[in-house]
């Protein structure tokens, strides 16, 4: 759902102008980027397809009005993506993503392929981006920090599904779901005074072709039950904004919700 309309369901020009407000960021920026075009030319590509241009000189006039706003200079432009780090290249997606003036942003895994120091930079960059152009960003990562830093709102997905879903602040604080439990208490922390003990998950994720019957997690939950292995959990409500997905309620040590609190999404 974009703006109230379903765009599965969009075809031909008006499909076209729903690109135009969305861009997306991959996870390898090397692979993301066409080796035999220069930056320029990755850059202005967008803006030709979506006739945001009326000639090259305008075209080279957003390309370095881009490459500034990412950190880069115009001299870079002229470049292919092989003469650049990782960082760079990164920076230069971004870039590409900027240039038709979206309004909502997919960031998946952008900075998992770069050294810790440059990932500190990317991040930055883009919640700087991200004040500046006020964007929608959705953030796919595995980086519990990097989540908490990020995010204001997190779904926890595992084999599939969404099974919590409230502000970040709420999922670190009281986490409900045993999958997103366990993942947070088991997070090394540097802080040795504020260090417990550990909630380890034991067993493999299943197959994606081979989904366990009921909850996908039961196989590896330490509180599944008959009821588990039968009936999959609904998304139910346990406060204003948060939803789980269980039949176990971690605070109050029973199985499934009161009727008042549950709730479709």
């Amino acid at each position: 759902m974009f703006d109230g309309e379903d765009i599965t369901k969009v075809k031909g020009g008006k499909l076209k102008k729903y690109r135009r407000k969305m861009a997306i960021v991959f996870q390898d920026p090397y692979a993301s980027l066409d080796p035999r075009q220069t930056v320029r030319s990755a850059i202005t590509e967008p803006l030709r397809i979506h006739h945001l241009i009326s000639d090259r000189t305008e075209a080279d006039t957003r390309a370095a009005e881009l490459i500034r706003i990412v950190g880069l200079n115009p001299d870079h432009l002229s470049r292919f993506p092989h003469e650049f780090s990782g960082g760079q290249r990164q920076r230069i997606a971004i870039a590409r993503a900027l240039a038709v003036t979206p309004e909502f942003v997919v960031l998946d895994e952008p900075t998992s392929s770069l050294d810790v120091s440059v990932q500190a930079q990317i991040l930055n960059l883009l919640k700087a981006l991200q004040k500046e152009f006020d964007l929608t960003y959705l953030f796919i990562t595995h980086n519990l920090s990097v989540i908490r830093y990020m995010c204001h709102r997190t779904a926890v997905m595992y084999l599939g599904r969404v099974v919590e879903v409230a502000e970040t602040v709420r999922i670190y604080e009281a986490g409900k779901d045993p999958y997103n439990h366990g993942q947070l208490s088991s997070a090394p922390s540097p802080d040795t005074d504020k260090r417990k003990k550990w909630a380890v998950i034991e067993g493999d994720v299943p197959s994606p072709v081979d989904i366990p019957s009921g909850c996908r997690f039961r196989t590896r939950c330490p509180f599944a039950t008959e009821k588990c292995v039968k009936e999959s959990p609904p998304l139910v409500q346990v406060r204003p904004r948060q939803w789980i997905e269980c039949h176990y309620d971690l605070d109050l040590g029973s199985r499934a919700a009161t009727p008042e609190l549950r709730a479709s999404e």
